[in-house]
């Protein structure tokens, strides 16, 4: 059962957005503001935002209530309602901002990547001629395990089971794989 206190202050209050939206009275945000900006600063508190946070948003609330009282309808909602729906969600939209970062134009991960020199790239070409004819070299039972690990991205054990190899076998062909291009991409280098 609501009280007629109650009543009465919720029809003064939906009179002071009326004010607010009609002639941007001072006055009556002033005491829209005494009312409710500790409120809403509560109810952040209770939402888990910290005190700087739920102190910066309460006064966001009551910057939209002077903005946009104009939007308010004492049909639809009460005061109240209207402005704790608009301080949940500014509480959302900063959960979100926290999540998601705004992008730093500084980070090298942002950057382009740089333009290679064609004699990079030229002795990039080299190499890769010089490590397939080393991998044409080699046996093939340790080749075909190489190529599994490089070219397909297999683990070793992903390895193991698609040639039917014990593990410690796969991992010690690759091994020897490894030395013997070493071997003879070292003499070549």
């Amino acid at each position: 059962m609501v009280r007629t206190a109650d009543l009465a202050q919720r029809e003064r209050h939906a009179d002071c957005m009326n004010a607010i939206a009609g002639a941007r009275s001072r006055a009556a945000f002033a005491e829209l503001f005494d009312f409710y900006a500790p409120r809403l600063k509560s109810y952040m508190l209770r939402l888990g935002a910290g005190d700087g946070e739920a102190e910066e948003l309460a006064q966001d609330v009551m910057v939209t209530v002077w903005q946009k009282a104009g939007q308010y309808d004492r049909q639809q909602a009460s005061v109240s309602t209207w402005l704790f729906r608009i301080a949940r969600n500014r509480r959302i939209d900063a959960q979100r901002r926290q999540r998601r970062p705004e992008l730093n134009g500084d980070d090298p991960m942002l950057r382009p990547p740089e333009i290679e020199r064609p004699d990079d790239l030229l002795a990039q070409d080299q190499r890769e001629v010089l490590v397939r004819a080393e991998l044409e070299k080699l046996p093939q039972d340790q080749r075909m395990l190489v190529q599994a690990a490089f070219y397909d991205g297999l683990s070793h054990s992903e390895i193991a089971a698609a040639f039917n190899l014990p593990l410690g076998t796969v991992k010690s062909r690759i091994r020897l794989a490894f030395l013997r291009l070493r071997g003879g991409l070292d003499d070549t280098v």
